[in-house]
């Protein structure tokens, strides 16, 4: 059962380790963002490689993360190239004692940590038995094309609406934005659900819940909503927004989210 999982979590360890020492030799911490999507085309590239025999489930999985991976690894290239390294991965820079060690564990090795439990559905999907493509995974592809939506379209319109001058220190409160303070993050967190779903079918695939629990976990309450949300706070116009905008869930109106 699961007996996949060590020789993915080496793939996962030279990965992040490859991707550390890029980091060093840039002094950049900050590329681990954009190296986060590839990780998991990676690892999808490889299970399926692996894989004992290849069906239209396991392609169709495999190309939608493949898909999603690119997009989001291309995005935050276009969006952190020549701006140096990201606050939050500067300000450890400068604070942490013995850096390069707590880089390499702390940044690098838990995100792949998480990595791997995060794709982990996918994993089992490729590793596991032919199963017929039925309405479940039906379903599971819907949630994830929302969510693929939500997220694309989220950091679309606020690419476009931070290209504007005039927009310059203000926030943005239409599109998307206008139902949920982070489009984004929660089309990440539901298409991710959908993944989950289509695993259900494979023998043991509904443990693996473990990955969309996680990634919703991370992104509503530890590495996205709230360090985001941390630099607004105290602003007029951030907590009349807040105010009447749901944190994450859409269209839920109310107070502070």
């Amino acid at each position: 059962m699961f007996n996949y999982l060590p020789e993915i979590a080496l793939v996962v360890l030279i990965y992040m380790t490859l991707v550390f020492m890029l980091a060093m030799v840039l002094k950049d911490n900050s590329i681990v963002d954009i190296f986060w999507g590839m990780g998991f085309i990676v690892i999808t590239t490889y299970s399926l490689w692996q894989a004992d025999d290849i069906d239209l489930k396991k392609i169709l999985v495999s190309s939608l993360v493949l898909i999603w991976g690119l997009r989001l690894t291309v995005h935050i290239f276009r969006r952190n190239h020549g701006r140096g390294e990201d606050f939050r991965y500067a300000n450890w820079r400068r604070t942490w004692k013995f850096f390069v060690l707590r880089s390499f564990f702390q940044v690098f090795m838990l995100q792949g940590f998480f990595m791997l439990l995060i794709v982990w559905p996918v994993i089992h999907i490729n590793q596991g038995s032919f199963v017929n493509f039925g309405m479940i995974d039906i379903a599971g592809m819907l949630i994830f094309l929302v969510g693929f939506y939500f997220e694309a379209m989220g950091d679309y319109q606020l690419t476009r609406f931070r290209k504007y001058p005039l927009n310059s220190g203000k926030i943005i409160t239409t599109g998307l934005w206008k139902y949920t303070r982070h489009p984004n993050y929660f089309g990440e967190a539901l298409l991710w659900w959908g993944i989950w779903l289509m695993a259900v079918p494979v023998v043991d695939g509904i443990y693996t819940i473990l990955s969309p629990i996680i990634i919703t976990l991370l992104l509503r309450y530890v590495s996205g909503v709230p360090m985001l949300e941390k630099k607004y706070e105290g602003r007029a116009d951030w907590e009349e927004y807040k105010s009447r905008t749901p944190v994450f869930v859409p269209f839920r109106f109310r107070k502070n989210g």
